[in-house]
This record gives C-alpha cells, sequence and structure tokens, in this order.
C-alpha cells in the first residue's frame, strides 16, 4: 500500500499502438486547453532567479531526499537551507503513483491503463552553473542523488524500469533554465531498450560474453573514437552515432545493474561525466543536449547479460521528415572526427 500523499485521484493514461507496438503516455497532470499550446513560449537563457521555482524551493513539493555539501538533510533539519542537491515530486507529473493499473479497451484495436508510476525532479543549487561548470564534488553529489531514488523506486510494486534524465537547454526540452534532472518510473520497458536487451541477450547466448564488453575492448584498442577514459569508464563517440557528438559513458567491467555501483565508481563516473560535458561546452560553445541512464528493468527477471550506460545527445540538429518518418537518423560528422575533435578540448 502506498500513503495518501502517493495517491492521485486522476492518473494519466498509457495507451498501446497496436501497429508499431508503441506506449505512449497521455499526462493528464499536465493538460491544457487546446488553445493553450499557441501561447507557449521557450525559456530565455539567463531566466532570473527572482522568477526561478527552482530557486524557491519552499514553494515546490516537498522534497523526498536532500543533501548538503554531501550529508543527507531533511526540511526539518537546520542544515536543510544549505542544501546543494534535492529531490522533488514533479508539480505536473507525466506519470502518477496510482495504485491500480485499471487495464481496459476501447473497441477491437485499442488498449489503455493508468500510467503509474513516479516522476521527480532533481535538482542542483546553482542557478546558473549547468553540470559542466559544477565542481566534481558536486556532480558526483547528483550520481548521488541518482542513485538514492533510484534504490527507492525500484522496490515499488509497480515499477518495472526508472528513466534518469537531463534536459539541457529549451531545444533540448528544458522549461526551466535553472539545472535540473527527472526520474520518472513506468510499469513497461520502452521499445527501443526491450530491443537492446533481446539483443545483448542472443549475443551472449551464442558467444557467452557480454556485446557490449566486447565493442567497448574494440574501441579501447582502436582508439579512434575515444573522448577520455579513466580507471572504470571510457567516453567514446559510438561507431553508428545517432546524432553528430554524440558520447556513451560506459564502465569499462561489466556492470548490468546501475544500483549495483559502488562508491569509488560514482567518484570516476562523475570526473569523466563532468569532463565530457566540459569538453562539449567548450568544443561546441555550450550546446543544447539530453543525456538518460539506459539500464535493466527492476521487475526481478535475469538481466546480466546487459550492460548499463549513459548516452549523451548535443542538439546539434533538428529532426526533420526523413527522420521523424524513417527513425533513421541523419548524422554530419564522422564520429571518429567528433571525437578527435573533443579530445583536444
Amino acid at each position: 500500500m502506498h500513503n495518501s500523499k502517493e495517491l492521485k485521484i486522476i492518473p494519466s493514461e498509457l495507451r498501446y499502438d497496436i501497429a508499431s507496438k508503441d506506449w505512449v503516455i497521455i499526462a493528464t497532470g499536465r493538460s491544457k486547453r487546446p488553445e493553450n499550446f499557441k501561447q507557449e513560449k521557450k525559456i530565455k537563457s539567463g531566466q532570473p532567479k527572482k522568477d526561478c521555482p527552482f530557486c524557491k524551493i519552499g514553494t515546490q513539493e516537498e522534497p523526498t531526499f536532500a543533501l548538503a555539501s554531501g550529508k543527507k538533510v531533511t526540511p526539518k533539519d537546520r542544515l536543510f537551507k544549505n542544501w546543494t542537491t534535492v529531490a522533488i515530486p514533479n508539480k505536473y507529473p507525466a506519470v502518477i503513483p496510482y495504485i491500480e493499473k485499471d487495464e481496459n479497451k476501447e473497441g477491437p484495436f485499442f488498449k489503455k491503463m493508468n500510467a503509474v508510476g513516479f516522476h521527480e525532479v532533481i535538482i542542483t543549487r546553482d542557478h546558473s552553473k549547468s553540470l559542466a561548470l559544477l565542481e566534481n564534488n558536486r556532480v558526483k553529489e547528483l550520481f548521488d542523488v541518482y542513485c538514492e531514488r533510484y534504490k527507492y523506486f525500484m522496490k515499488k510494486s509497480f515499477v518495472n524500469y526508472i528513466s534518469i534524465f537531463h534536459n539541457h537547454g529549451p531545444e533540448a526540452g528544458a522549461s526551466i533554465f535553472h539545472p535540473h534532472s527527472q526520474i520518472i518510473t513506468t510499469p513497461l520497458i520502452d521499445i527501443d531498450l526491450n530491443k537492446a536487451i533481446l539483443n545483448s541477450k542472443k549475443y551472449y547466448k551464442k558467444t557467452k560474453k557480454c556485446i557490449y564488453c566486447q565493442m567497448n575492448s574494440w574501441d579501447l584498442k582502436s582508439k579512434k573514437r575515444i573522448v577520455l577514459e579513466n580507471k572504470h569508464f571510457l567516453a567514446f563517440c559510438p561507431f553508428a552515432s545517432k546524432a553528430a557528438f554524440q558520447v556513451i559513458i560506459s564502465p569499462k567491467k561489466h556492470l548490468y545493474c546501475f544500483s549495483k555501483i559502488t562508491e569509488e565508481q560514482k567518484k570516476y563516473l562523475a570526473e569523466i561525466f563532468k569532463e565530457t560535458l566540459r569538453k562539449l561546452y567548450k568544443g561546441l560553445a555550450n550546446p543544447p543536449y539530453n543525456f538518460y541512464l539506459h539500464t535493466i528493468p527492476c521487475d526481478g527477471k535475469d538481466y546480466s547479460h546487459y550492460h548499463w550506460h549513459w548516452t549523451i545527445l548535443p542538439k546539434t540538429s533538428i529532426w526533420a521528415g526523413f527522420e521523424m518518418g524513417t527513425k533513421m537518423e541523419i548524422s554530419t560528422i564522422e564520429p571518429e572526427k567528433a571525437a578527435e575533435y573533443l579530445r583536444k578540448q
């Protein structure tokens, strides 16, 4: 059972496309009147602090987890006023912690169910500093919060997948200037991740090896697409990059579940992440970007053949008709050249 704060009256909906086998979320928590869409305005870079909702944490939903210079604090603690990284429920959630899925159909083709889940925002304290400009310990702190919330959500009965992502810049979907990440949990696994899991499983059954470890090993030997590396991680532009300057950050050791990351590994992950973002910031003049985690579902099944990793996708171009119609991305620079350029930054 869930406490009253977790229960909402009107859930969002998950709707199934029988032709593509995709699910989409109809987010009632963010619902607008049709005429509101024409009034949408992009955020401006340099949104003043006085207008920033994340600089006024007291006006937001009650924090679910907070750190003050690495120390766990609660809103009742005297030191909470010094918070440096905080997780709060999203005021306008895409999914809602509703207790029942309530699956049903509409006609012979369409089915839907309540979009049950959690939606949180993770905020770093500095209003103006993007992650590329933060100190390493602050980036490490962000990964600490990612981990803590991940471990909390994975125990919930209606959570089968946990998505952690970050949007930087209006072109990348950031609706508030203040740097922040988000976590959304769902009872379903998205089709892209599911395909990757199935393919890695097929490869493991055939070779008894992890396909990601094999690709990482090749890239480390060739060096052509490596941006940088440290003791535990490597950052590289993938051979079949989905966008110009796409970077993947992957553990060198075979790790299949993000929640099992150690303190030492988190430290090295924060270092390589921050340095990669700094290179993108310098080399591409602070581009808008998205980054997201791909890790195993938390539905109790064996996914030990998978290999978790982070993907950073700079927004260097806009998807047009071909990309949207075919789902085949066009990248305008070879990943080898992109990696070489980033190494020099």
